[in-house]
């Protein structure tokens, strides 16, 4: 199996992967920790919103047939019956001729059906007796009406959805403290591969720091698991398999970079012809990456990246992050990808997809994805400004500047403007 792959597109790669990814189990949260997680079951509006009818603005309450006639030539006379702050009810019915001051947010007295603004208003920072009213007024004009925005038993967040901060203030109107959402995921991390060092040790020939780790673990915790980091695999496969199996009763997902080739000592390679082991692809029709494997070990999902930085970037955000997100419970977890113009020429060959890093622009109103032509799988020195990956697709001609491309993003673009 080591020599003999078979080679499957990413979508296909995508659709095997997430056959075998249940979602997790349930717990409750209370609100204030809820913020990112994925809600585990819809939740309904437990009262009309507003609950009452209400002004939007300050102004004052009134009768919209009082007001016919009303202009700044010849404006109108109401008298006025109280003062209703937000929070008050009011105590008096508002009825011919007469009007009630009114603050935002506050209760419509009984009676009225429009609400006018104090700056159509004659002295409207004065307190007095009467109010002049400059314009006539429409029925329910300025008036919020109970169940205007949403009707009681409306559904307000979906099972799947991410519960974002305008999530969190709808759950807090409707009076839920406590939440049901799906169990974040425990992904499992480990590194192979003799040439590893510490970050904090002394670099010696032939020897690299371990930076994939601690990028890994970023990683997983911005698609919202709980990384757990074990000990390296050594290249003797039977005790590989032994560690890994250990390693696997403590995790939801285990991810491991490199060891993934076709090498001498690619001991994740060699663990796929194991008669235990399902397999479920190990080469995919991209650059960088194609390596990048997958499989059940003991019916749990494992995730084998490639140990150069930038295809195991790109194997995160393809396979490892789409597998917490539905580990997660999402309703939607394959990545979702969106167009741009490419900014600049790339006719470099490739017999699958490549995978360019990049970033985004708008251009005169356009919006241009620019590669940074730092393409070798090994290289890392960009990782850090790369907010996208940019789709070129197979075949001898490449891309021209200007044409559309496919741009898989995965950091909050910068958004510069240019020209």
């Amino acid at each position: 199996m080591r020599f003999a792959r078979q080679t499957v597109s990413v979508e296909e790669a995508l659709g095997k992967w997430l056959s075998v990814l249940p979602s997790l189990e349930t717990e409750q949260v209370h609100i204030g920790e809820a913020y990112g997680r994925i809600l585990a079951c819809d939740l309904y509006a437990t009262h009309d919103l507003p609950h009452f009818d209400r002004s939007p603005l300050d102004g004052f309450a009134l009768r919209a047939a009082d007001t016919v006639g009303a202009s700044v030539a010849s404006p109108l006379a109401l008298r006025v019956i109280e003062t209703v702050a937000a929070g008050q009810v009011p105590s008096r019915a508002v009825t011919e001729g007469c009007a009630a001051r009114i603050m935002t947010g506050a209760m419509l007295p009984e009676g009225a059906d429009a609400v006018i603004m104090f700056e159509q208003t004659q002295n409207p920072g004065e307190h007095a007796e009467t109010v002049w009213i400059k314009r006539a007024l429409r029925p329910g004009e300025n008036v919020s009406r109970r169940g205007e925005e949403m009707a009681k038993g409306t559904v307000i967040a979906k099972a799947g959805e991410r519960i974002n901060a305008g999530t969190i203030a709808s759950l807090a109107a409707f009076g839920y403290a406590q939440v049901d959402v799906f169990r974040r995921p425990r992904v499992g991390l480990l590194a192979t591969g003799s040439e590893l060092l510490g970050i904090d040790e002394p670099l010696v020939p032939g020897k690299i720091r371990n930076s994939n780790t601690v990028m890994l673990t970023a990683l997983i915790a911005e698609a919202g698991g709980i990384s757990v980091c074990f000990s390296g695999l050594p290249d003797e496969l039977a005790v590989a398999k032994q560690k890994i199996s250990e390693y696997m009763q403590q995790v939801d997902l285990l991810i491991s970079s490199g060891g993934v080739s076709v090498g001498d000592f690619d001991v994740i390679a060699l663990l796929t012809n194991e008669p235990d082991v399902e397999l479920l692809f190990n080469r995919v029709a991209m650059r960088p990456g194609s390596p990048t494997t997958s499989m059940l070990v003991g019916g749990k999902p494992y995730l084998a990246l490639s140990g150069n930085p930038g295809a195991c970037f790109l194997g995160f955000e393809l396979f490892a992050r789409t597998a917490i997100r539905r580990l997660s419970g999402a309703a939607e977890a394959v990545p979702r990808m969106i167009r741009a113009r490419l900014a600049v020429s790339y006719e470099k060959p490739c017999p699958y997809p490549r995978y360019l890093r990049g970033r985004l622009l708008e251009q005169d109103g356009v919006l241009l994805a620019m590669p940074d032509f730092n393409e070798k799988a090994g290289n890392l020195g960009t990782l850090k400004d790369s907010e996208c990956f940019i789709v070129i697709p197979p075949g001898g001609s490449g891309k021209q500047a200007g044409e559309l491309v496919e741009v898989l993003t995965h950091a909050a673009p910068t958004w510069r403007k240019e020209g």
